[in-house]
């Protein structure tokens, strides 16, 4: 199947939000609470915040889509890492963060993912980066695997508040091509 990967527009907000409804769950571990995780899916990942997204000019989303459908995005913000505990732990400036990356559960294990990191690699390296960084919960093996197999290495630890507790994160760190 042929997926198209484009920069997304205040027009996928609305199916932005959709997907992280599906998506963002799946990453939590396992006891998260219901609560905690729909007030992050209002707080951060809802149609208003991703049109705030689209419109950032340091925030680029790249969806991929096939036959008209949302399949999976990602997120990418080039400003520096204001908390400490990451920004101490990053070699490689400037560094964008991938802020987030999901594929919908359907359409794990087919070679999206990988498309959509790659042209995620591909568009913050083309925008300067020399590094790429994310935080991923220390619970994610599945996770962690992909990001080891697309480049990453574990550089440190950040917490990550998700509603109301506490959660750890590894910082992962990769090299962007010159």
């Amino acid at each position: 199947m042929a997926h198209i990967i484009r920069k997304a527009t205040e027009d996928d907000a609305g199916r932005l939000a959709e997907l992280a409804g599906v998506t963002f769950p799946l990453a939590c571990p396992p006891g998260s609470s219901p609560a905690d995780i729909a007030a992050h899916l209002a707080n951060t990942l809802s149609e208003e915040h991703f049109r705030t997204y689209a419109t950032d000019p340091d925030v680029t989303i790249l969806v991929i889509e096939a036959t008209g459908e949302l399949r999976g995005y990602s997120m990418l913000v080039a400003r520096p890492a204001k908390d400490p505990e990451v920004a101490s732990a990053l070699s490689l400036v400037p560094s964008t963060e991938l802020s987030k990356c999901y594929l919908h559960p359907d359409h794990h294990g087919l070679g999206a993912a990988a498309e959509l990191m790659h042209a995620t690699v591909e568009s913050a390296a083309a925008a300067g980066a020399r590094g790429l960084w994310l935080g991923v919960n220390s619970e994610n093996a599945k996770a962690i695997r992909f990001y080891e197999k697309s480049g990453f290495n574990k550089v440190g630890t950040k917490t990550f508040k998700l509603g109301n507790t506490v959660e750890h994160d590894f910082v992962m760190e990769r090299a962007l091509p010159a």
